[in-house]
């Protein structure tokens, strides 16, 4: 297991990969003891590492100092900690398990949620439809497998890339199937182009917020993070032509349309703007593409697009950025279909392409033939699949935002016009804090400053409209409870880097 890097000032890191600690019977000392002790235990905290003192630790879990105490008090009786006046609290020379390799993995909460035994967490911290649509099954229940195939197929089924290339085309784009890589889901394609694209010390240009798995890629690559602010109407172009310029980022990373966390829209001038700056300053960048097609209303995606196509006759939504110039763009089907459903895409120049499907080769010799067979059948009558994920996700969207306006009106949080998170900034505290009692109230959420690389968004947290609506009534209703039980500290300082997992 990777160690933690942690310092007596940073207590993120930790308090992450905690995970859902406090789930479980028995007092919080106990049950906080325990997962210190698994962590010890695995060589995540080496011996000689610094804890967090008493009190920070207390404040960023929500819960009073005399837990953490007792809880280090239990773990310094095992032999697994040391305790002195003016050198704070350390992990033992000798509580150290057999050495292991070292292996990278995320400490993201996003992910480590998904890792827990099932409990009755609800988990608002991880957005993707939490119920297949029975296109998927009849899909499955019609396959026929190839003849004659060994089914290995690194860049992909031919007839799926020609499938997806051909939405590219219908929107204006003209991409034909050499320029598609079929993947494991988006997140593969995203690693893929980590790996390829970036080297250690390299920059990397980043929305704040943006996605954090991506910020974990990066993370794993050693890559420094050039993180330029979201505002209403999406990044700020402006600022990340001054980055581009300044730096010359071996990549840029957005998320122009229904922006994970926040739901902005880029304008499609400001898109184009962007697009072309880093065209002439040759910047590769990355249009992730996951969310483009959940737009609420039907008028997003029947606008003309370039050649005039209307959108709304085919499986997409909008103008993609690759219109407007040479753009990567990711793309996947588990925000409309199902995450289970492992396909994903990446769009790119053909030799690109084939560069990544070498990479990939070498990692899974190509993604699940059935499952690409399925994807095939589902693009070919798509629009009744996106239709009822979209009503779906605005049914959704609409009933969380009334249950916070009814149940904790001192929360804001904007309505989106498309995706499927709301971005709730907190009155007061911070999200990493009331993360820790909300757990505690059996709810998820994924704190803000998780997803920021500028340390910004302390008082924000996350939340996806995508459970049933009497699912998101009773995550509401718990986190009511947290938030009536709730008193934070000071004011949180402006987290660090290496505090919020990049």
């Amino acid at each position: 297991m990777e160690p933690i890097s942690l310092s007596p000032h940073t207590v993120d890191a930790l308090v992450a990969r905690l995970g859902r600690w406090s789930a479980g019977r028995g007092p919080l000392y106990l049950l906080l003891a325990a997962r210190l002790r698994r962590l010890i235990d695995e060589g995540a905290l080496p011996p000689g590492a610094a804890l967090p003192p008493d009190r920070r630790l207390a404040a960023a879990l929500a819960v009073g100092r005399t837990t953490v105490v007792a809880a280090y008090d239990t773990l310094r009786q095992e032999g697994r900690l040391v305790r002195r006046q003016g050198s704070g609290t350390r992990v033992a020379q000798a509580a150290l398990a057999p050495e292991r390799p070292r292996v990278t993995e995320t400490s993201n909460p996003l992910f480590l949620h998904l890792l827990e035994s099932p409990d009755d967490v609800i988990l608002l911290s991880c957005a993707a439809p939490s119920q297949p649509p029975p296109e998927l099954a009849e899909a499955y229940n019609s396959l026929v497998l190839p003849d004659a195939d060994l089914g290995y197929h690194p860049a992909g089924l031919g007839a799926l890339r020609a499938a997806v290339a051909a939405r590219y085309e219908a929107r204006g784009v003209p991409t034909g199937p050499e320029r598609i890589l079929v993947t494991t889901g988006a997140q593969q394609g995203l690693s893929l182009l980590t790996r390829l694209l970036l080297a250690p010390g390299d920059g990397v240009l980043v929305e704040a917020p943006t996605y954090p798995g991506a910020l974990d890629l990066f993370r794993e690559a050693a890559a420094v993070p050039l993180p330029v602010a979201v505002g209403p109407d999406g990044v700020d172009v402006a600022e990340a032509v001054r980055v581009m310029e300044r730096h010359r980022p071996a990549l840029a990373y957005v998320v122009p349309r229904f922006q994970n966390p926040t739901g902005t829209v880029l304008p499609p001038l400001a898109a184009r703007r962007l697009v072309e700056a880093a065209n002439a300053l040759g910047v590769p960048l990355v249009d992730d593409e996951v969310l483009a097609d959940l737009a609420f209303d039907a008028d997003a995606t029947t606008a003309p697009t370039p050649t005039g196509v209307a959108a709304a006759a085919i499986p997409s939504a909008g103008v993609p950025c690759a219109a407007y110039g040479e753009v990567i763009s990711v793309g996947s089907l588990s925000k409309v279909v199902w995450g289970g459903l492992r396909i994903g895409w990446v769009r790119g120049p053909a030799p690109l392409i084939a560069r990544l499907a070498r990479l990939k080769a070498l990692h899974d010799l190509g993604s699940d033939l059935p499952s690409q067979l399925v994807a095939l059948r589902l693009l070919d009558d798509f629009a009744p699949v996106l239709a009822a994920r979209t009503a779906a996700v605005r049914a959704g969207h609409d009933h969380l935002r009334a249950e916070l306006a009814r149940r904790l009106p001192s929360w804001s949080c904007a309505p989106t016009t498309g995706g499927q998170t709301l971005w709730v900034r907190l009155p007061h505290g911070d999200g990493v804090s009331f993360a820790q009692l909300a757990l505690r109230h059996g709810v998820a959420v994924l704190p803000g400053a998780t997803a920021d690389a500028l340390g910004g968004s302390l008082r924000h947290l996350r939340l996806h409209f995508l459970a049933p609506p009497e699912v998101l009534t009773e995550a509401v209703r718990r986190l009511a409870a947290a938030w009536a039980e709730y008193a934070p500290g000071p004011d949180p300082e402006r987290a660090s880097l290496h505090a919020i997992v990049v």
